[in-house]
């Protein structure tokens, strides 16, 4: 078993040679509008980042995509240098076009510019983890990832990248990049509402591999359910605390990182993820989804 306790809810989780808080941060949101642009509050975003390492995360999210840049020169601006115990995770595979739009971006060439990028905005010699990501925004699509993955296998024999995941994936394709190298985590859309990757979370937990839930309070359209909001009412608890509480009891292996660009809206996530949930409450949820 890898999880452990902390003062986090949900205790911690091994990625690779590191030890995380099961509890983490999503970066996009600290973006402007759409995850484009800088944020309306500069100060307020970096308070945010303080405040999520001054509480104990250990686990932040984030990628060159978003802004562009501009999250990871937040992070480096808030947070450099780095706590030895501060675990980065990034992602490649899309950037950004004049629309706001997420165009793909796999070939070779273009994963070495975002590393590059990556490592150059962070400000390190050498990035904890990146991510592969694929499918496009509408969600993951079939297809073989091998071309792309194995240009980020050979970063990480470079010492560029010490851990390797996927994101946007389909069951197929967490397979074949398993068969390729080691994987440390896969992150998908999940939530409540979402569950089509139940049963390729067990497997994982079986595997000791993280799975860590993008969009877990629902992204952009917020999660809403009679029975979330029941059971919310009868905890005396917003319903997003609630689903993220869900989350961490579902299975071990599954890391947060919701976002967001207040400080005390952190607070509350943190509080509302440590909420005990019955067994009955756990039943009445799970019907959300199935």
């Amino acid at each position: 078993m890898n999880a452990s306790s902390t003062a986090l809810p949900g205790g911690t989780w091994a990625l690779g040679d590191s030890t995380v808080t099961r509890f983490g941060y999503g970066a996009m949101q600290l973006a402007g509008p759409w995850v484009m642009g800088p944020p309306a509050d500069r100060e307020g975003a970096l308070a945010v980042l303080r405040e999520a390492v001054a509480a104990g995360i250990t686990h932040i999210d984030t990628s060159v995509a978003y802004g562009p840049r501009v999250t990871n020169a937040l992070i480096h601006e808030a947070l450099h240098p780095y706590q030895e115990s501060l675990f980065i995770a990034t992602k490649v595979g899309a950037n950004r076009d004049a629309q706001g739009g997420w165009p793909t971006a796999r070939r070779p060439e273009d994963l070495h510019k975002q590393i590059h990028e990556t490592l150059q905005t962070l400000g390190v010699e050498t990035l904890d983890l990146v991510n592969m990501r694929m499918g496009d925004a509408q969600g993951p699509k079939p297809g073989s990832l091998t071309e792309s993955f194995e240009t980020l296998v050979e970063l990480q024999r470079n010492g560029v990248v010490r851990h390797l995941g996927v994101s946007n994936v389909t069951a197929e394709q967490v397979a074949e990049a398993r068969g390729i190298a080691p994987i440390v985590c896969v992150q998908n859309g999940y939530n409540l509402a979402h569950r089509h990757d139940d049963d390729l979370i067990d497997r994982l937990a079986a595997d000791g591999i993280a799975y860590v839930p993008f969009f877990p309070l629902g992204g952009f359209t917020p999660l809403q359910s009679e029975a979330l909001t029941a059971v919310a009412a009868r905890l005396e608890a917003m319903p997003m605390s609630v689903a993220l509480a869900w989350l961490l009891q579902r299975s071990p292996n599954i890391l947060l990182i919701p976002g967001t660009s207040s400080t005390a809206h952190l607070r509350e996530n943190i509080a509302g993820a440590g909420l005990a949930l019955s067994d009955d409450d756990v039943a009445e949820l799970e019907r959300i989804g199935r």
